[in-house]
């Protein structure tokens, strides 16, 4: 008889990863700065038939903040300056503001609330696991757009930008053609959603740009091992850029956990994102380049 191959929790799959990473790894780890640390990524895409007027339009990308115990406030408010520091033309942010109802929800607005670029934002399963209304509404009251399954259209640069909000695939709370009635087929376009896997279920070879995050670049990154575990859930994409179906996808590695205990991250910092929008020839091939 043939042996069932055993399932592998989140838990375990962490487990796993932490007794792969090597010792030096580990140490590099800890000897990182403070709990405010994270790292600042600047990233060229290049998309066909956006609109001229955004070539070299610059949007900002946090992801996972995981406010409570789970991530020094510290660190969210050393990104959020950063963020208006940089002062990117637009601000995202795609989900997973909580972890547990027991973190403070009204504290994602009072934290992320000191955004002084215009923004907007998706859900993510764990807020959907908690209160998604109430974290969602505490966005809202710091005016933060919240798109949910929606797509809005705003002026940027003298050129109309589409914004289109995909809300969570893994609770099963994405509508994709709901998100995308009624809004322009061609121009420049974005779309925001959570779980990097539904760039799936987007329109096929439209020259879109999805933003997500989800995976934190994998928490405990060892090289070829995490890939094969994010693999083995049915998560291929799990930081940076890639390609799928004719589309580009970002993978955001999150803000989120890295205090130590029993989420430390290790070569996977926490990462706000700078992505530099650049208008690729129609004949031309779509490509990323990572700018250091």
């Amino acid at each position: 008889m043939a042996r069932r191959r055993p399932r592998l929790s989140r838990r375990g799959l962490v487990s796993a990863l932490v007794g792969a990473a090597v010792v030096p790894r580990a140490a590099r780890a800890a000897t990182k700065p403070g709990t405010d640390f994270f790292e600042v990524s600047r990233t060229e895409v290049f998309i066909r038939g956006l609109d001229p007027a955004h070539d070299g339009l610059t949007v900002g990308q946090l992801s996972d903040i995981h406010v409570g115990a789970a991530t020094p406030d510290e660190r969210i408010v050393a990104a959020v300056s950063a963020m208006n520091d940089a002062k990117p033309d637009i601000a995202v942010l795609t989900g997973d503001y909580v972890t547990t109802s027991r973190d403070p929800r009204s504290k994602v607005g009072e934290l992320l609330g000191k955004l002084t670029v215009q923004s907007f934002a998706v859900l993510g399963n764990h807020d959907h696991w908690t209160h998604s209304g109430e974290v969602g509404t505490a966005l809202e009251k710091q005016g933060i757009a919240v798109l949910r399954n929606q797509n809005t259209t705003v002026r940027v640069k003298g050129a109309d930008l589409t914004v289109l909000g995909v809300d969570d695939t893994t609770t099963k709370s994405d509508d994709v053609g709901q998100t995308f009635k009624g809004a322009r087929t061609r121009g420049s376009r974005l779309v925001l959603t959570h779980t990097p896997t539904g760039v799936r279920k987007l329109p096929p070879w439209s020259d879109l740009l999805c933003l997500s995050g989800h995976t934190h670049g994998g928490q405990i990154h060892v090289a070829g091992l995490t890939e094969a575990f994010f693999r083995r859930f049915g998560q291929p994409y799990l930081r940076g850029h890639y390609e799928v179906n004719g589309n580009q996808l970002y993978v955001n590695r999150g803000l989120g956990f890295g205090r130590g205990g029993r989420h430390p991250r290790v070569d996977s910092e926490p990462e706000l994102a700078m992505l530099v929008l650049r208008r690729a020839p129609e004949d031309g091939v779509k490509y990323a380049s990572l700018m250091r």
